[in-house]
């Protein structure tokens, strides 16, 4: 079986983000208008599926030789922001604000990642003339 490769895990990578701030920020609000969409919003299993998908994948795309200290950073801080979220540590009130920054730092840190590995450094690349 041939291994994913690095650009695709950063896309999907980026993409679990986007889902896991859309479930945090959008849909209690549309939960709030039915019941059964409130139900599963706050089932528990779905933050733990978030943090099970998104831990190998980040493994798989950030954590090799020669990677930067920056990226790595990120990568560890978003992903122990999003398992103290799914476990509501320290309060269940705290949970969307450090899940939702936890998403954000994991994103950045595959676009980090991207960048670096397309020939991009850390500041913008320039235009081509």
């Amino acid at each position: 079986m041939k291994a994913a490769p690095s650009s695709l895990l950063d896309a999907s990578a980026v993409s679990l983000s986007g889902l896991c701030l859309a479930h945090c920020l959008a849909l209690p609000l549309v939960a709030a208008s039915s019941p059964l969409l409130a139900t599963w919003a706050e089932a528990e299993w779905i933050h733990a599926a978030a943090v099970a998908l998104a831990a190998p994948m980040s493994a798989l795309a950030l954590w090799r030789r020669g990677q930067s200290r920056w990226v790595l950073a990120l990568s560890l801080l978003g992903l122990a922001m999003l398992t103290l979220g799914a476990l509501h540590w320290p309060s269940a009130r705290l949970e969307t604000p450090i899940t939702v920054t936890g998403s954000l730092f994991l994103a950045a840190a595959h676009v980090l990642n991207w960048r670096r590995r397309h020939g991009c450094p850390a500041t913008p690349c320039p235009k081509e003339s």
